[in-house]
């Protein structure tokens, strides 16, 4: 999915969405309020802007205009009702995660995994014009094992080095 990565920090009276560098996502507010579980937890995922047919659009999250729905795709666990997560193996926080991600329909979304076929996977992956996938270590620690590999041919990658360059450039 491609949007902005974010972790998610979910409490009994909030939710924030925060990006890597530690930035609260202030544009993002309604979606955060909109995110909620009955547990305390840390979750890492990528909020995303989808169109009418449910693919991701970055340009439009980017201008936050559109029509379609801002998601948060959540893919990681870690921290649980006080429990860290982040040594145990990737497949068991992903069931935990299952667990405590609601299966109806709402802002907060389960992204699954494939066990197998990534070459397939990867292919279908290009051919519907998505920005790549990432293979990570079935029984690895948070973070161990993890490569992207991107699309080469993924049309909303265009101008987008020249775009965040351009807004580093005029905020130095």
């Amino acid at each position: 999915m491609d949007g902005f990565r974010a972790l998610a920090y979910i409490d009994e009276h909030e939710t924030r969405l925060v990006s890597h560098k530690g930035n609260v996502y202030k544009s993002f507010v309604q979606l955060a309020c909109a995110v909620h579980l009955d547990c305390q937890a840390v979750l890492d995922g990528e909020i995303v802007f989808l169109d009418a047919e449910g693919r991701p659009q970055f340009y439009e999250l980017l201008r936050r205009c559109g029509s379609g729905e801002t998601v948060f795709y959540v893919f990681d666990l870690l921290w649980l009702d006080g429990e860290d997560l982040r040594e145990r193996p990737l497949i068991e926080r992903k069931q935990l995660l299952r667990s405590v991600v609601p299966a109806r329909p709402s802002v907060l979304r389960y992204a699954d995994h494939i066990d197998r076929d990534g070459v397939e996977f990867f292919r279908l992956t290009c051919e519907r014009d998505l920005e790549g996938i990432v293979a990570k270590l079935k029984h690895g620690r948070y973070g161990e094992g993890w490569y992207k590999i991107r699309n080469p041919g993924y049309s909303q990658r265009e101008g987008r080095r020249e775009l965040f360059e351009r807004q580093r450039s005029v905020g130095t």
